[in-house]
């Protein structure tokens, strides 16, 4: 639904992107990037959501995932996170040296969710 979206050139290099730096790359970097590829689907998907059905499909998830946050379900932008992941064909379920599991696309969603948080503004 992404690639529709945004466009095959667009989403062919993100894909190869994440192939590449994935693997050896650090969640806390990786995240970030991830979370500006759903902020440009999100800019994308409201400039094309009168006359493209997918496109208001994102927007819809895109909204709901900030009404829903306080609740803490995220469970739809998860999905589109590791929809591109998945597309990448990389692993982004991890294990710390402390044995505990973490995901690259939920700490994506996080920052996502936070894109505009300055916390030296709190």
């Amino acid at each position: 639904m992404i690639e529709a979206v945004v466009g095959k050139k667009v989403y062919s290099v993100w894909l190869d992107m994440i192939h590449r730096m994935v693997p050896s790359g650090r969640t806390h970097r990786l995240s970030v990037v991830l979370a500006s590829m759903l902020q440009y689907t999100q800019e994308i998907a409201y400039e094309k959501s009168n006359g493209n059905a997918k496109a208001r499909n994102l927007s819809n998830i895109f909204d709901e995932s900030h009404e829903n946050y306080a609740e803490g379900d995220t469970s739809e932008l998860l999905k589109l996170a590791e929809s591109i992941l998945k597309d990448a064909k990389v692993k982004y379920k991890r294990t710390s040296t402390r044995g505990h599991g973490y995901s690259i696309a939920e700490e994506a969603v996080n920052h996502y969710l936070h894109w505009d948080d300055l916390p030296w503004e709190s």
